[in-house]
């Protein structure tokens, strides 16, 4: 049986003209703002994001990198199948661990379901803490230079033969990238400096237009803000709940299954679960240790970066759908 927002391989759109704006084009005046709901991971936004779709007639769509992925449910903390049943949920279990999948597909693939969402008279809500996705496809994304197939080869043989070498390489030519990129991330460390060296100008000054104040698609903002020790402690019951329920045996049969691609294989959780398999770490404290700590890190760029976005609002961790929709209804400020 298929889960919200899956298709069958390869039957979701490919970009197409239009489907992905330029960082120039207006804004379309003839809907209303599109709603998000952002915030770093452990917040509550999934389970907050149902009652207020609920409550408005709206539909849900995924802003994660990897809930993308099938098998991949314990780790990436998928909406239940009770969230499912309440709700329609998409951009959720698209390809399989083994495929790759880049920004440009996932924005294709929203702005057809927006689309079809807006057809049925619903309102769509996007909810999830990947950074990219968001200004990709609601400031438009960069037309970067074709893949070099030879120099990605290169980088990678060098990766391969000494593991972080290629993110340090990033932190000296480009550090605003380096920042943005989990060093496991290997496909987008490629990619930057694969973008880098073919262009003599770094990827992150080529993304100059996520900081303009124009927006392609008109959206609204809101957030989940917890008390640091609070939001470490859902951290840590998180991670708990995830090993409990068999994140080490999910991990291990996708691993003997269809494998994982770069991308999939970088997944917090995943990662980790990876190298214990593998013997390097001593014991399952260590495990849950080194899955807390990279939670940890990953919190720390998700809100350092939402609280650059003056357009962002906050709302206090535990508040109800009355207050995310107020939030979300709010006219954007003029100055």
């Amino acid at each position: 049986m298929k889960k919200g927002g899956e298709g069958t391989d390869g039957a979701f759109p490919r970009p197409v003209a239009n489907a992905i704006f330029r960082p120039d084009m207006p804004a379309d005046s003839s809907r209303p703002p599109i709603w998000v709901i952002a915030g770093p991971t452990a917040s509550g936004k999934s389970a907050l994001a149902v009652e207020l779709a609920e409550a408005v007639g709206g539909e849900i769509l995924s802003m994660d990198s990897m809930t993308v992925y099938r098998r991949m449910d314990l780790g990436t903390a998928k909406p239940t199948i009770e969230e499912r049943k309440r709700v329609p949920h998409h951009l959720v279990d698209l390809v399989e661990p083994d495929q790759d999948f880049d920004t440009a597909r996932w924005c294709a693939a929203a702005a057809a379901e927006v689309q079809t969402i807006w057809e049925r008279g619903r309102h769509p809500i996007f909810v999830g803490g990947t950074s990219l996705y968001l200004m990709a496809f609601f400031k438009g994304l960069m037309e970067g230079p074709a893949a070099d197939p030879v120099l990605r080869r290169e980088l990678e043989a060098r990766e391969a033969a000494d593991p972080g070498c290629l993110h340090a390489e990033l932190e000296q030519k480009d550090p605003v990238a380096a920042s943005r990129i989990h060093r496991r991330d290997l496909r987008r460390v490629v990619r930057a400096l694969e973008v880098t060296t073919t262009t003599g100008k770094p990827i992150s000054e080529q993304q100059e237009h996520f900081a303009r104040d124009s927006w392609a698609r008109e959206c609204r903002i809101a957030a989940i803000a917890w008390p640091r020790e609070t939001l470490h402690e859902r951290v840590k019951a998180r991670t708990e709940t995830m090993l409990d329920q068999g994140l080490v045996s999910e991990c291990a049969a996708i691993e003997s299954g269809c494998g994982f691609s770069r991308t999939a294989g970088a997944a917090i959780g995943y990662a980790e679960c990876r190298d214990f398999l593998r013997g390097r770490y001593k014991d399952r404290q260590e495990l849950r240790n080194r899955i807390r700590r990279n939670t940890h890190q990953l919190i720390r760029r998700q809100t350092t970066w939402l609280r650059r976005l003056r357009e962002v609002r906050w709302i206090p961790g535990g508040s109800d759908a009355v207050a995310l929709q107020q939030a979300l209804e709010r006219a954007p400020d003029t100055h």
